[in-house]
Parts: structure tokens; sequence; C-alpha cells
């Protein structure tokens, strides 16, 4: 596959990162639907206002909320130092992003500030700990709304992806699930940005990085999930306890492709996983929406939006995965158009997007 198809999907993944992101500051957090759809309609289409007294409320339709914020910075800092850098994206956290917070939900840039990033703020600002000791347990996805950027940089280098988001993500989530999980998000956007489907064979394709040492995950069966031969060593003894969130993706895009299970409409995927914000609820809606939908980016972020709950985060990782498999080109200019400093933040994306078939 040639640079420029690289450098296509890779900007794609950012931009419909942000894109996902700004969808969801209107309709934030609806746990009830018919809230949800007396609020904003039937179908939501496109970028809209907050609503007095709910989430995000001084923001403005096309703005960016904290996860934006973030990711953004990251960006920023993989593009100045030309790879991650523990050091610089600490700094900048330091000094970007932490005295603006006070410890509180609402509050900080975009108007909300996570679990994780007050519990940082907390051990970091309150308590001076070191960066080595400021991960929480939260169980979300907060830290993979981030090191998606990072999966783009090294999305053609399997093995430092895998330790540079493991690295960032204990920054903030200690869950050694859920920066198992995160890892897995990461590697599969690799995946897509390089060219491969997201399918059933997606899955046997990161297994493969795993046995030879790629990917920090353990296994123990022999291919296709066979038994080991008796008294075999595991394939490979890595980091993380079970491959179980590598073979997540490819169920999900059987479950997508499989003419007999039909979830429809589609935002009700929600439903079917889960509408809160735990990483273990959102990721399976988001390869199935991403599988899905793959080559209609409008749809995919759409269907994640209307699906109530954590929609901002699951309109934010399916974009970046469908915006990886559509490429920057792929993505209707009118999600570009309504998005606030788009030439800005699509300068960003393609930088960033250059940098990816570098060693």
């Amino acid at each position: 596959m040639s640079d420029k198809n690289i450098q296509d999907r890779a900007a794609g993944a950012i931009m419909g990162a942000f894109i996902g992101d700004a969808l969801g500051v209107g309709p934030h957090w609806y746990y009830d639907l018919a809230e949800q759809q007396r609020d904003y309609g039937n179908w939501i289409s496109g970028y809209t206002d907050p609503r007095p007294e709910r989430y995000h409320s001084q923001l403005k339709a096309g703005q960016l909320s904290q996860a934006g914020f973030i990711l953004k910075l990251t960006i920023q800092s993989l593009f100045e130092q030309e790879e991650y850098d523990a050091e610089d994206f600490c700094r900048r956290m330091d000094e970007e992003l932490l005295p603006l917070l006070d410890g509180t939900p609402v509050n900080g840039p975009g108007g909300y500030t996570s679990q994780s990033i007050r519990e940082t703020w907390r051990r970091r600002v309150q308590q001076k700990l070191p960066w080595s000791q400021t991960g929480g347990h939260a169980d979300t996805t907060e830290a993979a709304e981030r090191t998606l950027a990072i999966a783009v940089r090294y999305a053609c280098q399997p093995d430092k992806l895998a330790q540079a988001v493991t690295d960032n993500t204990v920054l903030t989530q200690s869950d050694e699930m859920v920066v198992a999980m995160t890892v897995a998000y990461a590697a599969v956007l690799g995946q897509l940005i390089q060219g491969h489907p997201l399918d059933a064979d997606l899955s046997g394709k990161l297994m493969e990085l795993v046995k030879s040492g790629q990917l920090p995950f353990h296994a123990i069966t022999s291919d296709n999930l066979q038994p080991p031969p008796v008294g075999a060593e595991p394939p490979r003894a890595g980091r993380f306890s079970s491959p179980d969130a590598l073979l997540t993706p490819s169920y999900m895009a059987r479950a997508a492709a499989d003419p007999d299970i039909r979830i429809e409409p589609a935002w009700k995927v929600s439903i079917v996983y889960g509408m809160p914000c735990a990483i273990y609820h959102l990721l399976p809606a988001i390869y199935y929406l991403s599988a899905r939908f793959h080559n209609d980016f409008e749809s995919a972020v759409l269907h994640a939006i209307n699906g109530g709950g954590q929609n901002l985060s699951r309109a934010m990782l399916t974009g970046a995965l469908v915006g990886a498999q559509t490429g920057l080109s792929g993505i209707p200019p009118r999600f570009l158009d309504g998005l606030e400093d788009a030439a800005t933040l699509r300068q960003l994306a393609e930088t960033l997007a250059s940098k990816v078939s570098e060693k």
C-alpha cells in the first residue's frame, strides 16, 4: 500500500476522532433516550449546541470537549518531538491542562473533567506525586481517546505502538484490564491505517503479532484457538494476561456481517452492549459500528451519537476507526465545515500522518 494511502487513512483517523468528539458535546450522556429525542429530535444529524444545565453547556456546536483538547495536546507533542516523548507529554499536561482544573467534574476545558483526569489532578497537584504514581482505577476509554494519536504515529510499528500506548495509558489509568483493552484498540487502529479490513480475519493477524513478540499479550492456545500440545510451553507469555481484547474486534465484525444478526436501527447497539462509560461496554459497540459502516463515515458516527449514554466517547473512537478505513478523503465535507478551527486540526492531522511511514 502506498504511503499516500496510509497517510490519508492516518489523517482520517485523527479528523474522525475530532469530529466524533465534537458531535457528542450537545447530546452527551442522555441515558433516557426519550429525553434525548425530545431535546434533539428522532435523529441527530450533525453538530448541536448543548442544552442549558447539561454537560458542556458553555460550548457551542462544533467545538471540542476536554477529550478533544487532550487529543490535540497529544498530537502537538508527537509532532514537535517527532515521536512519543513521555517527558514532553507530561510537561504539557502540567502546564497546559492541570492548571485549568480544580478537581471537580463540571470544570476545565470543555466544561467537564473525567474521573481519571480528576484523579490524576489530585495525585499530581494536591499530593504532588510523580507521574509514575498518578494512574487511577477508572474503567473508561479516557486514555484510548488520546493514545489513538500515538497509535496513528506508530501504525506501522506494532511493537513501538504497544509500548508507547501502554506507557501513556498508565499515567492516568492503572487497571491492567483497561490498559490491555486500550492497547488492543490502538493495535486495531494501527492495522486499519495499514490497510487491513476490520473483518473476521483481523484478530488472527493481531494474534500473529502476539506470537512474534510485537504485541505484549499472553497466548496459550495454538492456531485458531485450538488446544496447545500436551507439555508445550505457551506460545507467548506477554505482559497482559489474556489476548481476548484482541479477539473482540473480529467477533463484532462477524456479528455485523452475519445476515442472521441484525441490530436495527444500528444505534441500538448501545442498548445491546450497554450505554455506560466503561470500556467493556463501549468497545464492542465501537467495533460493531466500525465494521458495519466501514465505508460510510456519516452512518457510523451518527449511529454512535444517536445511541445515547456515553455517546461522545463512542463517536470519537468510532470516528477514528472508520476514518482510518475511509481516509480523510472519504469524510463528508460537511463534518469538516462545521468543526471549529477545522483548518488547524486538519493541519495537525496531516502533519502527524506524514510521519506514519517513518521508522
